[in-house]
């Protein structure tokens, strides 16, 4: 007789339990949510905060579905996008600056599920809806800004050192010039021991001592990487701290970065802040309009003269939040670090009743451009590195993107938008929906097929097939995979695999009956002679599939990951599922006199 010992129709049953578990939160859908998440580990997440809430809610008359408290804050589901963004607008006004309340989409799925971490795929650009941004990074920004910070250290470290007359820099390298060869060989020790990635040379020419320095092709490629890496850290900071959910930004060749944001609910301002270079500067306003300060507009329009020397830049900025002055009106609070701290200190008690300057530079139509944010008069010394950036009519939005540019800190060299799409969510919902009609049609007619021309062994192999499916889904959700187009694809693959073994099995049956061999027989050595055909292709199509997981990217890899883990669910179905459903069909008739195979 054909059976399996009882735990190995166990083990089947308690996988495809959990197959089924995990595929759960998949047909449940997304809610448009509120997040309220504490800023700050001093903001207080508890029930008083739930009630206040949901108060400020009721007192907007803005209804909600639901609403759950947790360690990392309040999040409120409502039934469309119209209430949610109402809401938000309601909360940022009602809470103080603590608190940050974010737009996001959450599975409908119940709470229980998300207990276990049964959570749903993440639905890619093309199925989602979203933005897709290539950025080119500007290399030779990149290395300009470096070469002028290795200026500026060794105009420091040699000021007590050695004796120079000048320190200049051109595209290709720097030049220091020094009163004497004596003084030159001081200045080359010292900058020999603090300076790596650079070549030294002697320049003699017009009684002029010069050292020049060349950057190392080593050096120039490390710049250019750190360029890259910082870029994207910093990307993703700004994305984070707009509370965009899953965003995908990864490197692409020497200069580029792709930005991926399925589900933004606000494109026009992520492009307002993706690129921007927006940095800061401290500086005091010259009251007397000396020839040799520099003139920037304020909010108004109105032109200042600051002095051309910097207190200290956006480097020094610990922290930065949206928040409001003691008038109420939108500001910006900043937090110094140790350094800025101090210099701010010395500043402020040196300049009582004097004017300082806040200028944020920003790139505006390519061009690099400073606004006087505030200028405000120095009332008291202010020891503790807090500042306020407030005034000027400011709205709670350009507080709050000010600060996550701040916080998120400067990018190391400008960036250019070279490609953009945008694939609006009645587009997305689309492609779902023509993905899943062709995958309903497609599994349709393979059933009918099956058991029509296989009879009781087609339909046992439809079953293996829908376990197939189940556990497929169930995996890409617990490995919590982005499945996009390619990966509907790669599904629709997995399942022809899948068919195509048990096909293998049932016509290796069939010549086992054609043979005279009894049924019992025939079913047994169906299944074992046609298992090493169905490894072998398996085992073929998966190296297919892992090499283009290792050398291909964005798509390719999608549809080859789907691929790689559809072979072994396939494996497990064909084979394990369906000998489990054939035995208990037919595996306790000792006598089998004939079998419904067509």
């Amino acid at each position: 007789m054909n059976q399996y010992p009882r735990w190995k129709y166990l083990l089947i049953l308690a996988v495809l339990l959990v197959g089924l578990v995990y595929t759960l939160p998949n047909f449940y859908g997304e809610a448009p949510v509120v997040q309220v998440q504490p800023k700050y580990s001093s903001a207080v997440v508890d029930a008083a905060l739930e009630q206040k809430i949901g108060d400020t809610l009721k007192a907007a008359n803005i209804r909600y579905n639901t609403m759950s408290l947790d360690p990392h804050g309040v999040t409120v589901s409502f039934s469309g996008v119209n209430s949610q963004m109402k809401a938000q607008e309601a909360l940022i006004d009602k809470l103080n600056s603590s608190y940050v309340v974010l737009l996001n989409l959450e599975s409908r799925a119940p709470h229980w599920l998300g207990k276990i971490h049964a959570l749903p795929m993440y639905l890619g650009l093309d199925l989602r809806g979203g933005m897709h941004i290539l950025m080119q990074v500007d290399m030779k920004t990149a290395l300009n800004n470096s070469l002028e910070s290795t200026v500026s250290d060794i105009r420091s470290d040699l000021r007590n050192k050695a004796y120079l007359t000048g320190v200049t820099r051109d595209d290709n390298g720097i030049t220091v010039k020094f009163q004497d060869p004596k003084e030159r060989a001081k200045g080359e020790t010292e900058l020999d021991k603090r300076l790596s990635g650079y070549a030294f040379k002697h320049v003699d020419q017009g009684g002029e001592h010069d050292l020049r320095l060349t950057l190392l092709p080593t050096e120039k490629k490390r710049i250019e990487e750190g360029a890259i890496q910082q870029n994207l850290v910093t990307l993703r900071n700004r994305l984070n701290g707009m509370g965009l959910g899953e965003p995908v930004i990864q490197q692409q060749g020497a200069d580029r970065i792709v930005v991926q944001l399925p589900g933004v609910q606000d494109p026009k301002r992520v492009l307002a802040i993706i690129g921007r270079t927006a940095t800061l500067e401290l500086h005091m306003v010259d009251e007397s309009n000396s020839i040799g300060s520099e003139r920037f507009k304020d909010r108004n329009g109105e032109e200042v003269a600051v002095k051309r020397e910097v207190i200290f830049t956006g480097k020094r900025i610990k922290d930065a939040r949206q928040g409001f002055d003691q008038d109420g009106q939108p500001a910006v609070n900043i937090k110094l670090d140790s350094v800025g701290a101090r210099k701010f200190d010395e500043v402020t008690k040196a300049n009582i009743n004097k004017r300082m300057a806040i200028i944020l530079f920003d790139k505006v139509n390519g061009k690099l451009q400073g606004m006087v944010v505030t200028s405000p008069v120095i009332r008291a010394e202010i020891p503790d590195g807090n500042v306020q950036i407030s005034g000027g009519n400011m709205t709670r939005e350009e507080a709050h993107d000010t600060a996550v540019l701040l916080r998120s800190g400067a990018l190391a060299a400008p960036m250019e938008i070279a490609e953009q799409q945008t694939v609006g969510p009645s587009l997305g919902k689309d492609n779902i929906a023509k993905g899943f009609h062709s995958t309903w049609i497609g599994f349709s007619a393979i059933t009918l097929f099956m058991i029509a021309y296989y009879m009781m062994f087609g339909m046992v192999s439809v079953l293996s097939l829908c376990a197939n499916l189940l556990l497929l889904v169930g995996l890409l959700s617990m490995m919590q995979a982005t499945l996009t187009l390619p990966g509907m694809a790669g599904i629709a693959l997995t399942l022809g695999m899948a068919i195509d073994s048990n096909v293998l099995i049932n016509e290796r049956i069939r010549e086992e009956l054609r043979s005279g061999t009894t049924p019992q027989a025939a079913i047994h050595a169906g299944y074992d002679r046609a298992f090493a055909t169905i490894l072998d292709s398996n085992v073929t199509t998966f190296i297919a599939g892992f090499a283009l997981l290792a050398f291909g990217s964005g798509a390719v890899k999608g549809f080859a990951v789907v691929l790689c883990m559809g072979i072994g669910t396939s494996m497990f179905s064909a084979v394990l599922v369906s000998r489990a459903l054939v035995n208990l069909i037919y595996g306790r008739r000792a006598r089998l006199a004939k079998v419904a195979i067509g």
